[in-house]
């Protein structure tokens, strides 16, 4: 859950520092026991590790787009299958979301989507991306309005005890973060149980793809993985696999340990460091080279399916103003918000212009400058209901959509 935190709600972003800080004051105390690991994937192999041996649980989108394809034009084969059709010229309309990061603000989209059930018009999603606390909401959204029950219970019943422990100050020193996130794997274990993976295994049956994103440390590239396919796979430890890929894209770096997932490589086994999809970018809809063939073919006439895709961007899209202390502190949080901020602004305008580029409907939401709750702790429950209560209603009635990015 990429923190996201600015004058409105900073207290998240600076008491982490402060810890750290804390922390740093504690560097005269006796050391203690670092956190250990495994042997990391040696360099330039990334690619080829496996975690379950599925050969398409998984996709490095900085390595080629060839294997991302393949699976997209497998998932329409399944798609003309399901719906007992002959070619893709007869397929409806493809629906596209895309969640963004932006940890407590997660409790947006989730409002909007169960709003958008309320109001009637929310579709069946073909693919369902998610970064970072859209990685939490992602699997809900994937399966439909069904799951809104529990998409709400997550983001407004949800205590902060059951997404963080705090850990001793020494912890910036000579731990992994500065809090634990096992009561987060814990939440997420009770919520990712064998009837949603039944559910996820059988959209993906049915062409439907839920990819979630996050970063591989060591290798310093972002990781897109299959969830619907490891959830079809039947693989024993596909339901602990998904759990720990949704902690990893939720682990933002410093503040939760990272996900250490275990791979193998030639027979041999070894350790991948994964964090927080968000440390890559906040928001991904598609690489854009898996879809040069279409553009192609939208240049020279040829028929290509049409589609529609709706931006969640669970943060805000205008500049907030706030009065930063002459402290070290002080200036590098405000600095990071501003590089999170400027990052997931560049997000949308990146999927705009993918998107206008292939002929894709484009549908952005976010945070408006109307909403002035403070958020006075991290993960406070107060703000996160009243953050959702604020997009349900906007959606309820039927969400305007925004068509570009406003600076565009």
């Amino acid at each position: 859950m990429s923190i996201h935190l600015t004058a409105r709600g900073s207290h998240s972003r600076r008491s982490i520092f402060r810890l750290a800080a804390g922390g740093a004051l504690a560097a005269g105390l006796p050391a203690c026991a670092l956190p250990e690991r495994g042997p990391p994937v040696p360099l330039g192999r990334t690619g080829e590790a496996t975690v379950l041996g599925i050969p398409n649980e998984r996709f490095f989108p900085f390595k080629g787009v060839d294997p991302m394809e393949a699976e997209f034009v497998a998932a329409m084969d399944r798609q003309l299958r399901a719906r007992g059709l002959s070619t893709l010229a007869e397929l409806p309309q493809l629906q596209l979301l895309a969640v963004s990061g932006g940890g407590e603000n997660g409790a947006f989209g989730a409002g909007l989507l169960c709003g958008w059930s309320a109001e009637g018009t929310r579709p069946t999603f073909d693919l369902v991306t998610g970064i970072s606390t859209g990685a939490l909401t992602a699997p809900f959204a994937f399966l439909g309005s069904d799951y809104d029950p529990q998409l709400r219970a997550v983001y407004t019943e949800t205590p902060p005890e059951r997404i963080l422990a705090k850990r001793f100050l020494t912890a910036a020193l000579f731990d992994d973060a500065l809090a634990d996130n096992a009561p987060l794997f814990k939440t997420i274990s009770h919520y990712v149980d064998d009837r949603m993976l039944a559910g996820i295994a059988q959209a993906y049956d049915a062409g439907r793809l839920l990819l979630i994103g996050s970063t591989d440390l060591d290798a310093q590239v972002p990781v897109i993985w299959n969830v619907g396919a490891i959830a079809k796979s039947g693989h024993p430890r596909a339901a602990d696999t998904i759990r720990r890929i949704l902690l990893a894209s939720a682990a933002i770096p410093g503040a939760f340990p990272p996900s250490m997932i275990k791979v193998t490589l030639g027979g041999k086994t070894y350790q991948e460091m994964h964090v927080d999809g968000g440390a890559v970018a906040q928001t991904f809809l598609y690489p854009s080279a898996l879809t040069r063939n279409r553009a192609q073919r939208r240049r020279t006439g040829q028929p290509v399916i049409e589609a529609r895709a709706f931006i969640i961007r669970n943060g805000r899209l205008d500049p907030e103003w706030a009065t930063v202390e002459r402290r070290t502190l002080g200036i590098a949080g405000r600095a990071i918000d501003t590089m999170i901020a400027s990052a997931g602004y560049n997000d949308v305008i990146r999927i705009y212009a993918i998107t206008q580029r292939d002929g894709i409907d484009y549908n952005l939401a976010f945070i408006g400058s109307d909403f002035n709750e403070v958020l006075p702790s991290p993960f406070d429950s107060t703000y996160m209901r009243a953050l959702f209560d604020y997009a349900f209603q906007r959606a309820r009635r039927g969400y305007d959509w925004a068509k570009k990015p406003p600076i565009i």
